[in-house]
């Protein structure tokens, strides 16, 4: 088999209501990965309908802080480290873009483990076998197929997360008991606490700010005419709305399905007495003896699919990241030999996270590290694309400001408490 990149058109054929949807579904999908997933699955079984309030409050702090991370992208045509290392200092960058890495790293490796564990459920045999498999796979479709093509394939795996909606709808809900819970009304409790720190911290990841950031770039790249608005200001009106439709779209389909998931871990764990779910693979084999053996394939296929999306996100961030802080090409329609650095990021990720997958490290604990290291990131992360976000040198004369403005300090203050709270509990 040749190891050339294929070729193929730019732009492929799609109706334009696909066409609107790009980087912002893709990014909102690849949040409820399956280490997301046992994050939800886990907050549902322990307190029940008490979790479905976090869904909700999450959602418009998540869409402003990923709306202002588009408009940084388009509008300089630069990632957001590329955008960090023109405006602060080099080493600083380079120690958070390290931390990225690592915790994507480790996120990855429990992705690659669900996913495995996923499809022995229902394919029966050895779970290191699909882990490795699965895992290859992505590994090649992202690093050989150009980003015109690769990127309908990422927005078809979007449609995984139904499994979750569907689930809810198989098993037996109560509804109203369900709905009056979505006013924040919990025990306050240390424990309560944590599990909705570790929701928040679910939800708004870092690895999203770089995604959605980069794919911006990418699609302005590969779409003729399309020039950062800092050149082309008259193509602001048209991409500010696209991105809005975008991002609004997809950080509610993504809060939509993760509610979903916490119903699930409610209406079907938690009201039968399971309180304790570690992985996604437990939660889907939990789900059979109470639910059924359709609901539990359908949780164990969401999860294969969530962990295909996923894989190349967690993937790409930490390569987009550390090649911009280092000043070299990064992007998905540059052939592996001219952006060596980001392809090199790429693989390693990908192998190192496999080797972790099948080495004998807990999961859970590989998923609590990577969360602290997502917390401690998090909140200087933010800071930091607020103030470039809010920089006239570098977004000229579309700094962000008004209701946007407003969401993405209010995102970065909430991530603040949240992270505190993770230390001070």
């Amino acid at each position: 088999m040749s190891l050339e990149r294929i070729d193929a058109p730019l732009r492929p054929v799609q109706s334009v209501g696909v066409r609107r949807l790009g980087a912002g579904l893709i990014t909102g999908a690849a949040d409820d990965d399956p280490s997301g997933i046992a994050t939800y699955t886990q907050a549902g079984a322990l307190w029940g309908y008490a979790m479905l309030w976090t869904a909700v409050l999450t959602l418009p702090f998540m869409i402003g802080i990923q709306m202002v991370c588009a408009h940084v992208g388009r509008v300089t045509g630069r990632g957001l480290a590329a955008n960090m290392r023109l405006h602060m200092p080099q080493p600083l960058v380079l120690v958070v873009v390290a931390l990225l890495l690592v915790a994507n790293v480790i996120n990855l490796a429990a992705d690659v483990g669900a996913m495995g564990a996923a499809a022995r459920l229902v394919l029966g045999g050895p779970a290191w076998f699909y882990a490795v498999f699965l895992s290859l796979c992505s590994l090649g479709l992202e690093v050989w197929v150009p980003f015109g093509r690769y990127a309908p394939f990422l927005k078809w795996l979007t449609l995984s997360l139904l499994a979750y909606v569907v689930t809810a709808f198989v098993v037996h809900v109560p509804w109203r008991e369900a709905l009056a819970h979505l006013w924040p009304a919990g025990p306050w409790s240390r424990s309560y606490l944590i599990v909705v720190v570790g929701v928040f911290g679910t939800t708004i990841s870092p690895y999203l700010f770089f995604w959605q950031a980069s794919e911006e770039v990418e699609e302005e790249e590969i779409s003729p005419g399309d020039e950062p608005l800092s050149v082309a200001p008259s193509q602001a009106f048209a991409a500010f709305e696209r991105i809005r439709f975008d991002t609004v779209f997809g950080m509610t389909y993504s809060n939509l399905v993760a509610f979903f998931i916490i119903l699930t871990g409610a209406a079907v764990l938690h009201a039968h007495g399971v309180t304790e779910v570690r992985t996604p693979a437990e939660a889907a084999q939990a789900l059979e003896p109470i639910a059924g053996r359709f609901a539990s394939l359908l949780f164990a296929v969401g999860i294969i699919g969530t962990g295909m999306l996923a894989l190349p996100v967690l993937a790409g961030s930490a390569a987009y990241a550390m090649a911009e802080a280092n000043g070299k090409r990064s992007s998905l329609n540059d052939r592996p030999g001219s952006a060596k650095l980001f392809y090199f990021i790429i693989s390693m990720a990908m192998l190192i996270g496999i080797a972790l997958s099948c080495s004998p490290i807990n999961p859970i604990r590989l998923l609590l590290w990577a969360a602290v290291i997502n917390g401690v990131i998090s909140v200087p992360l933010m800071v930091a694309i607020m103030w470039v976000a809010c920089l006239p040198s570098a977004m000229s004369r579309f700094v962000v400001s008004g209701w946007l403005r407003w969401l993405g300090w209010g995102a970065t203050a909430m991530m603040a408490l949240a992270v505190m709270g993770m230390f001070i509990l």
